[in-house]
């Protein structure tokens, strides 16, 4: 594994528009549980898909039992080691930044500034009809004490997590962006992913099609692993901790 961290540093040493792709294992090490593993709240929870959020009472106040089960792991988790490489990598110039499709906003309490969230943020709220937006924790807490789905304080609208929901279209200045730096990556780091959620799984495909190395890095194996330039089946923190130090 030590000349392929090697080789992978060297590649980053070399790039001029390196890109971070990350999922959900780039977080597991910070204490989030994947949302997929046998523990996790899509193995002890009924999905509530986003027409139903709008339709029914009761599945908003399903929704909002939900996220206040997973609010607190997420709100007091720290960036880990591989958070802090990203940030650091684009704070001295060598990474452009990170398109993830984690919720935690990690890679923001890490440093980075460039970063797109194909899934939005549990990090806030948002109102579904006007603009308002407000750090979700005082709105978890007041769900939790009264037991009540709150409504927006402006408009008396729906607002829910600044997430997108199973059915809820992506963000298409977002997804547009994210592919664009695909489209210009020379080296594309796909990280903690499993690549099989689309349309994410296909921005390692965009950006190898255009010419860019890429690089998986994952603990398991992934469907794009044939067409990958080097693929490392390790630890995210370990591995990450190894490019590092050789950059430096």
């Amino acid at each position: 594994m030590a000349s392929d961290i090697a080789t992978i540093a060297g590649w980053l040493a070399q790039a001029n528009s390196a890109v971070a792709f990350t999922g959900a294992g780039i977080s597991t090490e910070s204490g989030i549980p994947d949302f997929r593993s046998p523990g996790g709240v899509w193995a002890k929870n009924r999905t509530v898909y986003f027409d139903e959020f709008l339709a029914s009472a009761d599945d908003r106040f399903e929704y909002w039992r939900q996220k206040s089960e997973t609010h607190k792991e997420m709100h007091i988790a720290q960036p880990n080691t591989a958070h802090s490489a990203l940030a650091r990598w684009e704070s001295n110039g060598r990474l452009r930044g990170v398109i993830t499709q984690n919720i935690d906003g990690l890679h923001q309490k890490a440093g980075n500034q460039n970063v797109l969230e194909l899934h939005g943020t549990a990090c806030d709220v948002a109102c579904l009809e006007c603009a308002w937006r407000d750090e979700a924790d005082r709105w978890v807490r007041k769900f939790r004490d009264e037991q009540l789905v709150p409504d927006c304080p402006e408009c008396g609208a729906l607002i829910k997590h600044a997430t997108v929901s199973f059915g809820q279209s992506l963000p298409a200045d977002v997804l547009y962006q994210s592919s664009q730096w695909s489209r210009e990556a020379d080296v594309f780091l796909a990280m903690g992913s499993s690549l099989v959620v689309e349309p994410a799984a296909s921005l390692p495909v965009t950006a190898q099609q255009n010419g860019a190395r890429l690089v998986i890095i994952n603990r398991d194996p992934t469907p794009l692993d044939a067409i990958a330039d080097m693929v490392v089946n390790s630890a995210l923190g370990e591995t990450m901790t190894g490019i590092d130090e050789l950059l430096d």
